[in-house]
């Protein structure tokens, strides 16, 4: 690092003093060993970093392939084919999935956010925030399965049935922790002289919190909210117990519905071949909607924060 100095300091007072650097310098420095060691290292992340992206286009490759030539606008409008039928779509299925992880929104979103100003802002040091910070932790590697038997026996044993809002509390319990942790990390973040500055104007700690903390926060929470929403979106063991399947358009709520998900799960185990090819379009589908909503999470984090 100190030749590299050195060396730019030399070339900036040679451009000054109107005199061309030599040319022989640089080309010795470039035959050192730390420069030619750079570069291999350099060359061998490329290298493992492209070979780590191998699978996730192959499986993209795979899905397209499969998958594309079943996409159509009724494969979108229509409902699933019955046993030896032909054509038929997975549009109950997309409706499905978007009432069940919009639910889950509804019910992760405002907790996880009240509870990441919670560990951040209100009480970052104490017992009780101790206790919700490691329980996010532990429930972020909770095992999605364990959530659908949670919500089967608080909410389909008690209500009677399978239902959109059973599923939607069991995809909110996955979804809850990655909320906590990425919106108080990025509560967190948000520079201190920003707060200093509104409570210098003789704002309350809650008129910081709500007009200064979380609006410059919002890009990083946005970004764990669509994460979660990922997340939430490719779940399948969890509707399993919860929203079960249904071939039609969803009625209500407390009504069973189908999911992309569990359409896949269903249909890749069948022995038609139209069901099949469903199962590769419904799963081209998913991926792309889950890489839709990972895309705008990247897009909301690059905002970045002011400084």
């Amino acid at each position: 690092m100190e030749d590299l100095v050195v060396r730019n300091r030399a070339i900036e007072a040679a451009r000054q003093a109107g005199e061309a650097f030599p040319m022989r310098e640089l080309e010795r420095s470039l035959r050192r060993p730390r420069t030619v060691l750079s570069v291999l290292l350099t060359t061998l992340t490329t290298l493992l970093t492209l070979t780590a992206l191998v699978p996730l286009f192959s499986v993209v490759y795979m899905l397209l392939a499969r998958g594309i030539h079943k996409l159509s606008l009724g494969a979108f409008t229509s409902l699933p084919p019955a046993a030896m039928e032909q054509g038929g779509g997975f549009g109950n299925a997309i409706l499905g999935t978007l009432i069940m992880v919009g639910i889950a929104a509804l019910i992760a979103v405002p907790l996880g956010i009240v509870a990441a100003v919670f560990l951040a802002e209100v009480g970052p040091r104490t017992w009780l925030a101790q206790a919700v910070r490691f329980g996010a932790k532990v429930l972020s590697g909770f095992p999605s399965i364990l959530a659908g038997v949670f919500a089967y026996g608080a909410v389909v044993l008690l209500t009677g049935g399978f239902s959109a809002v059973a599923g939607g509390i069991a995809l909110a319990l996955l979804m809850l922790p990655t909320v906590i942790l990425t919106a108080e990390d990025a509560i967190r973040m948000v520079p201190a002289k920003v707060r200093e500055a509104a409570i210098g104007m003789g704002a309350t700690p809650t008129q910081v919190i709500w007009h200064v903390t979380l609006p410059t926060a919002l890009p990083g929470i946005l970004t764990g909210v669509m994460l979660a929403v990922a997340r939430a979106g490719g779940e399948t063991a969890p509707l399993l117990f919860t929203a079960l399947f249904s071939n039609f358009w969803p009625s209500g709520p407390m009504e069973r519905t189908a999911s992309l998900a569990v359409l896949i799960y269903n249909f890749s185990s069948m022995p038609f071949e139209n069901q099949i090819d469903m199962a590769w379009a419904a799963a081209l589908v998913l991926v792309l909607l889950v890489l839709t909503a990972n895309l705008i999470g990247q897009a909301f984090s690059r905002r970045g924060f002011p400084s």
